[in-house]
């Protein structure tokens, strides 16, 4: 028996090399698209809109990333899992990478501060109206609530220094029960990020005319906030990616900046149940306060200034009583920024 080949018509030869044509570009094109695993500090809440934004936009796509965004639970812990390798890249609090390099200088993989975020620490003081504190000063002998984490509490004693704020005593509780200890009397101040505290208050009942905040951008303490950062292996391996990660991530901020309201709607979509009011009034706050503030202006968005950086660092390394003392050249490399005219995000304030 005499096996004959089938015979295929012109136009049948030239669909099936059309299909094998288009199917070994698609394989192409994802093949070269490199998978980024991005941890965020903290839950889908309002500020997280700056990394799901350029996601959803597809900002990460164009520069051939393949970028997924986890929810975290700490900046601490946003700096172990990049450390291990279990993350590409994430958002912490600079404070939070200083610490690690610090107490771990023999760690093979210490992850880098890549671009700077939040220009200002969100840390703040808060305290009820009716309690009498107004100042730093009336601050000697109270009672401070926070859980043992919060950057707020860890960078407390560059805070006291600076404002001369003794006989203080710390009560230690969950993150959950920070701002209802608070709203009941138990504690007298508490320290926090600004944009989580105060609107954590209200929820519970407490109007923000009635509270007091004191921010340690407002009192000494010129602290750096969170950062992003990479992983050395990444950086080694695919520096490109780490510089299309930056370029895509900061189109995005100048979204998200220009319409808060609309970028939360890729909040809403990795977390359905979030009070979008709220969430919205969340990441106003962020940027106003830390994103777009009159520091961030002056320095440039993404940038640091190496004066407050060594500043940064020699304070951090007194008041966490590291192992060893922090080299901030160690924890920054701002060579893959985008150009200055990609940076330019920032409008200037409405008066």
């Amino acid at each position: 028996m005499t096996y004959r080949m089938p015979l295929f018509s012109a136009a049948q030869l030239a669909r099936t090399a059309g299909l094998l044509a288009a199917t070994a570009a698609f394989s192409l094109a994802h093949a070269q698209n490199t998978p980024i695993k991005f941890q965020l500090d903290w839950r889908f809440e309002g500020p997280a809109a700056l990394f799901l934004t350029p996601v959803a936009k597809g900002y990460f796509k164009a520069n051939k990333l393949d970028v997924t965004v986890d929810a975290g639970n700490g900046s601490g812990g946003a700096v172990t899992r990049v450390a291990s390798g279990t993350y590409d890249m994430g958002f912490a609090d600079l404070a939070s990478v200083m610490e690690f390099h610090a107490n771990n200088p023999d760690a093979p993989n210490k992850p880098v501060a890549v671009m700077m975020v939040y220009n200002n620490t969100p840390a703040s003081v808060m305290a009820l109206k009716k309690s009498g504190i107004k100042t730093p000063a009336d601050l000697n002998g109270k009672k401070m609530g926070a859980p043992v984490f919060d950057a707020g509490r860890r960078a407390f004693p560059v805070f006291a220094k600076a404002n001369k704020v003794t006989g203080f005593q710390w009560v230690t509780m969950d993150p959950p029960l920070r701002e209802t200890m608070l709203a009941r009397g138990d504690v007298d101040a508490i320290t926090g990020f600004t944009f989580t505290s105060l609107l954590n208050l209200e929820a519970r009942g407490v109007k923000a005319e009635d509270v007091v905040v004191l921010p340690y951008a407002d009192f000494g303490v010129k602290h750096y906030g969170n950062v992003v950062i990479a992983s050395p292996k990444l950086i080694k391996e695919n520096p490109a990616a780490v510089k299309a990660f930056l370029q895509a991530f900061t189109k995005g901020v100048k979204d998200v900046v220009a319409d808060p309201a609309a970028a939360i709607e890729f909040v809403k979509a990795r977390d359905g149940i979030i009070n979008v009011p709220l969430e919205v009034r969340r990441l106003r706050l962020a940027i106003d306060t830390v994103v777009n503030s009159p520091d961030a202006r002056a320095e440039g968005f993404g940038q640091v200034k190496a004066p407050r950086l060594t500043l940064m660092a020699s304070q951090v390394s007194d008041a966490f009583g590291t192992k060893t003392r922090v080299d901030p050249a160690l924890v920054w490399n701002g060579s893959f920024l985008p150009t200055a005219a990609e940076l330019n995000v920032l409008p200037v304030p409405k008066k």
